[in-house]
């Protein structure tokens, strides 16, 4: 029975029993082989009582209902029991929901579903091999009360099989016919070989034959009865009897292993419901030490095809593992393994490695994809058009300047800072393809050189020009006399000077911490593992991206200051008031920068946004550079080329008495507009010591 229910791959079932040694003994056993077989759970173990009423029946069949999945139900019972059962099935309108495991009592019988086939359809029963013996039916049909004197139970079968009444102590009703001991087995009744008969025959021989090996043993030399048997005792006798080995009645092998059991031989029957022939038991397999049963011969009630379940839980889904209740090891819970987890076995969910994610059905991990700024994606997009847009400006501003080096427009503008300039603000859009562009070592140590130079060149630049119209302005309320280091080659030398620091700090992080890539997991590990992307970068934190612009931004800083200082030079001197916009300009770029950087620090779209926020601010530093300090003058150059020439020379003296008389005047009356002469005198002498 055990071996059914495992077949049928039932895990969770009920026991019923008859009270008494047959049944409890049966569900005893069943459970200890049940669990000794493993997967198998006992829902309910119930019992019938002796004295039982229909009511106890209902209340059976409400207990097993109370587990509803535990559909199976195995039987140890009378037949009396099985039909109170199945009765109390129908009353309970739960025909068919029962899987009904009968034991040999119930085996092949009629009587104990009479009138309830539709509430047995379905039933497994069991029964043991047996054979007809030849011979046993003639005399047995020939047993009278006359000739079975000897058999204190025959009259009592007498009444039963004949429905009549021998004597006045007879349990028979009063109402009942008188036996006239005329009758005759198998003709005035149905008669029919009960199926142990050969099982009763074996018994008796396996004793005939454990006596004759005792007596042999014991009393070699006594046909008879020995005191040395008489003195032997049961457990001598018991050993006997399972040594015991003989063809029984039906020609088999009747041995007995150590616990006294004979070989099991059953045949499995199922009763069943044909068009043709009417409800019957059905033979679907045997046991002989081991199960053999066909399937596919099997019948279910509610017309089901598949074997109905009888299981505590249902198998858990791919990807969930099983919390089993507590002593109750058939039944479970589902779990799903969430986040980054994975089933590892059963009962177990395992967390992915840092850098794997489950798959889809959360079998096992596989690597999380890789991602990097594309250079088709709407984040790229602008900042690459910008970038371009600003080479070819300022490529045409420099050819522009290379072309007409020597008119007055681009000798005014200081030619040596000018150039450095604007290669400082072709450095800050090339930096956009740096910052696009696949990470590798060649690429991040790019990134790290340029990511502050191109700004660090442009904001020296104006530095220095910004810082040497202040000291001249500054030298002029003193004396005449030119402040130091103004010179083109002294303006180099201090831009250069200034650059400097940035390249010695770049060479030091290389020291330090060398270029390198990595694959940053954390940035967009999302809560739904199918949208965790790594994402391929260089080696540089937002706080080294600071420190290497931080210089730069001292330099704009210092820049604004000295422009804020100029603001009232007039505008035909040093481009004063175009720096000046320039860098208030510059200033507002960057401090809606900085909130808009690090306020993303822990967005998903992190990498796009930072990115784009970055090299998007340098194109506009180095776009606001260009537009108000060169495009003006590179109109002008063009489309009105006649005011690209020289002013009319004056003689030396002239511009010494001016200046002299323009002196004598700011000093008698103490005013600032000593600074305004100044301007103009500064710029004709610079001109004419230069061309005389």
């Amino acid at each position: 029975m055990v071996d059914i229910v495992k077949a049928m791959g039932w895990n969770y079932v009920s026991t019923v029993a008859s009270e008494g040694s047959y049944g409890e003994k049966g569900v005893d056993a069943f459970m200890q082989l049940s669990r000794e077989a493993g997967g198998i759970c006992i829902a309910q173990s119930l019992k019938i009582p002796h004295d039982h009423k229909p009511s106890d029946f209902d209340k059976i069949i409400r207990l097993l209902l109370d587990t509803r999945y535990a559909r199976a139900v195995i039987l140890f019972a009378s037949d009396e029991d099985i039909r109170g059962i199945l009765n109390a099935s129908k009353r309970a309108d739960q025909v068919g929901h029962f899987l009904w495991i009968g034991s040999d009592s119930w085996g092949a019988k009629n009587s104990p579903i009479h009138q309830l086939e539709d509430a047995a359809i379905g039933a497994v029963t069991i029964l043991p091999k047996r054979a007809t013996i030849s011979g046993f039916d003639a005399y047995f049909m020939s047993r009278t009360l006359e000739n079975n004197r000897r058999n204190v139970w025959f009259a009592e079968y007498w009444e039963e099989n004949f429905n009549c009444k021998l004597m006045s102590s007879s349990k028979k009703d009063d109402s009942s016919r008188k036996c006239t001991g005329q009758e005759r087995i198998g003709i005035d009744s149905k008669y029919e070989q009960e199926g142990k008969v050969q099982f009763v025959i074996d018994a008796v021989y396996a004793m005939a034959h454990a006596l004759h090996n005792m007596q042999r043993d014991l009393c070699p030399d006594v046909s008879g009865i020995c005191p040395e048997m008489d003195l032997a005792g049961g457990k001598k006798l018991l050993k006997y009897i399972r040594s015991v080995s003989f063809n029984g009645s039906a020609g088999t092998s009747v041995t007995f292993n150590h616990n006294g059991d004979a070989p099991g031989r059953y045949d499995l029957f199922q009763y069943q419901w044909n068009n043709v022939t009417g409800s019957g038991y059905r033979v679907i397999g045997q046991w002989t030490e081991s199960l053999q049963l066909n399937m596919e011969d099997m019948q279910w009630p509610r017309g089901e095809q598949d074997v109905p379940s009888s299981v505590c839980s249902l198998p858990c889904k791919t990807g969930e593992r099983k919390k089993v209740v507590k002593g109750m090891p058939c039944c479970w819970h589902c779990e799903s393994c969430d986040g980054y987890q994975y089933q590892y076995d059963e009962f177990t969910c395992k967390l992915c490695s840092y850098n794997m994610r489950p798959n889809t059905n959360r079998t096992s991990c596989q690597p999380i994809p890789i991602i990097k700024l594309e250079w088709h994606s709407p984040w790229a997009v602008i900042p690459v058009f910008l970038a371009m847009l600003g080479i070819i400006a300022t490529i045409f501003v420099m050819v522009t300047f290379i072309r007409y080096n020597d008119t007055p427009i681009v000798r005014a503008s200081g030619r040596e800072l000018s150039y450095v300039l604007l290669t400082g603000i072709f450095l800050c859009y090339i930096i956009t393809f740096l910052m696009i562009a696949k990470p590798d070592v060649g690429v991040c140590s790019f990134r790290r050189i340029f990511l502050g130079l191109g700004m660090c060149i442009s904001y020296a630049a104006l530095l220095t020009k910004t810082n040497r119209i202040y000291r001249i302005f500054e030298q002029g309320k003193k004396s005449v006399t030119a402040p130091r280091l103004i010179s083109p080659t002294s303006q180099l030398a201090i831009t250069s000077s200034l650059i400097s620091v940035q390249l010695m700090g770049v060479f030091i992080w290389f020291v330090v911490d060398p270029p390198n890539t990595i694959i940053d997991y954390d940035e967009q590990k999302t809560f739904n593992p199918d949208l965790a992307r790594g994402v391929l970068k260089c080696d540089i934190t937002d706080l080294q991206i600071i420190c290497s612009l931080g210089y730069s931004i001292l330099l704009m800083v210092t820049c604004t200051v000295y422009a804020i200082k100029t603001r009232g030079v007039p505008e035909n001197f040093n481009e004063a008031k175009p720096i000046g916009f320039t860098m208030y300009t510059t200033c507002i770029v960057w401090l809606a920068f900085i909130p808009i950087f690090f306020g993303t620090a822990q967005s998903a779209e992190k990498l796009y946004i930072q990115t784009t926020t970055l090299t998007i601010s340098m194109n506009l530093s180095a776009s606001v550079a260009l537009g108000m300090l060169y495009m003006p003058k590179v109109y002008v150059i063009i489309f009105h080329p006649e005011l690209n020439v020289q002013k009319r020379k004056r003689s030396f003296k002239a511009v010494v008495t001016a200046a002299t008389m323009s002196l004598i005047s700011e000093f008698i009356r103490g005013k600032s507009r000593f600074i305004f002469i100044f301007i103009f005198i500064c710029p004709d002498l610079h001109h004419f010591l230069l061309e005389n």
